[in-house]
């Protein structure tokens, strides 16, 4: 009979792996909810116009990479191949914006879909930490979401990864700016396809990571050169606020990312180690989204990192994070009546935050503590017959090998201050 597997492209998240994944996400969630950040799920699919809107026809993602199908009731949808445009449409479904405390920070966690060209560090399924502050125009609030990122990527360990800022501009001296650069554009050869997207949305075509194209690229227009003097200020003065929360950046006037929506800030984390998969993540200023996709006016800004391209950073860099095991305490039972007696130990300390397992199925002592052993936890509770006739479990340390017996009705109480005893000697 055929056995079945993961579809290409995608990956299966297994332990003990997956516990670095989820403390990825949890780190780089962290500091934006410290910061006030409430937490949105939405769809794993939207319908498609959402996204050729929001995220650009032109794009990339749009007309080769989207996952999009028809329904029986024939609604055309496709799994989300980013968060903004999903987070942002609800919002604004949700009134939120009118709530009267803006802006609305919203923060969330989920896997994300584009038909790519399978690789080390990107892949069809992935998995993604996204923040968005929607509804305020304020370069503190550029800053801050970079600070956020940046802390997050630091309380894991990263050393090795660079920041990248750029501003785009915005609807008043954009438009000049992109017929300049058009005309220069036009003067080059290229291929059909980049022909058209110079019509469409130029600035894509300075994102263009071939080098036949790149080449031809030196002296192109800049839009940091064009910049209207409103503009000017307030990328200076994001500028001025990453320095003093000594955050190191490099100005890359070229850093356009891939999605149409960018506005003013934009930025993004690269990685050296990694090769052709350089970006960890980013974001940037997203002004005229709301708009594009049927809302008001609503001036945001946000950011989506990659926890698949984080934990390959984190390898690179050989960097160990110090996760929790995964059992504190391992049961051993010999006998049906220690069966009974430990299972209702083992309740009650999982009821009192201590995790815990149980040698289940009926195994003799040898291999109950050879599971007690690969199972990573740090004590063993071994009960049999005359234990239980004298009221005790015996206790032993898997790390020391020391045992000592503890009276039943004191178990819980004991393993907590063991546990949190070697918890405190540890961060000593």
């Amino acid at each position: 009979m055929r056995t079945f597997q993961a579809p290409k492209g995608t990956y299966d998240l297994l332990p003990p792996d997956s516990a670095r994944y989820l403390a990825v996400r949890e780190a780089l969630a962290l500091p934006a909810r410290r910061a006030g950040y409430g937490y949105v799920e939405t769809p794993g699919f939207e319908e498609v116009e959402l996204f050729a809107r929001g995220v650009g026809e032109s794009t990339d993602v749009v007309t080769k990479e989207m996952y999009a199908f028809t329904t029986k009731g024939g609604d055309e949808l496709a799994l989300r191949p980013e968060g903004t445009a999903s987070v942002l449409r609800a919002a604004l479904e949700a009134n939120l914006h009118k709530a009267g405390n803006l802006p609305v920070k919203l923060w969330y966690s989920g896997s994300y879909y584009r038909y790519e060209r399978p690789q080390k560090g990107r892949y069809r399924h992935f998995s993604q930490v996204g923040a968005e502050a929607i509804g305020a125009e304020d370069p503190h609030l550029d800053a801050e979401l970079v600070i956020l990122a940046d802390d997050g990527f630091r309380s894991l360990g990263l050393r090795d990864y660079r920041l990248l800022l750029n501003s785009l501009g915005d609807r008043k001296c954009r438009p000049a700016y992109r017929e300049l650069l058009q005309e220069f554009l036009r003067a080059l050869d290229l291929d059909e396809a980049t022909r058209d997207r110079i019509e469409i949305n130029p600035l894509r075509v300075l994102d263009d990571k071939r080098e036949s194209v790149q080449k031809q690229l030196t002296g192109a227009p800049m839009m940091r050169d064009h910049l209207c003097q409103e503009c000017r200020d307030y990328h200076e003065r994001v500028r001025e606020l990453l320095t003093i929360a000594e955050i190191p950046f490099e100005d890359d006037p070229k850093l356009v990312r891939g999605l149409d929506y960018y506005t003013r800030t934009t930025f993004e984390f690269v990685h050296d180690g990694l090769g052709a998969q350089s970006a960890l993540g980013g974001g940037g200023r997203y002004d005229g989204l709301s708009e594009m996709i049927g809302g008001p006016e609503l001036p945001s800004v946000g950011w989506a990192l990659g926890v698949d391209r984080t934990v390959l950073a984190l390898d690179e860099e050989d960097v160990r994070l110090d996760l929790a095991p995964p059992v504190q305490v391992y049961a051993v039972p010999l006998g049906e009546e220690a069966r009974r007696a430990l299972f209702s130990v083992v309740t009650e300390l999982r009821r009192a935050g201590v995790t815990a397992d149980f040698a289940f199925g009926g195994k003799g002592l040898k291999n109950a503590m050879k599971s007690a052993n690969r199972s990573g936890a740090r004590f063993a509770l071994v009960a049999g017959e005359r234990d239980l006739a004298e009221n005790v479990a015996q206790l032993k340390d898997l790390e020391s090998g020391e045992q000592a017996p503890v009276a039943l009705d004191e178990v819980v109480s004991r393993l907590r201050s063991r546990l949190t005893l070697t918890t405190v000697r540890e961060a000593q």
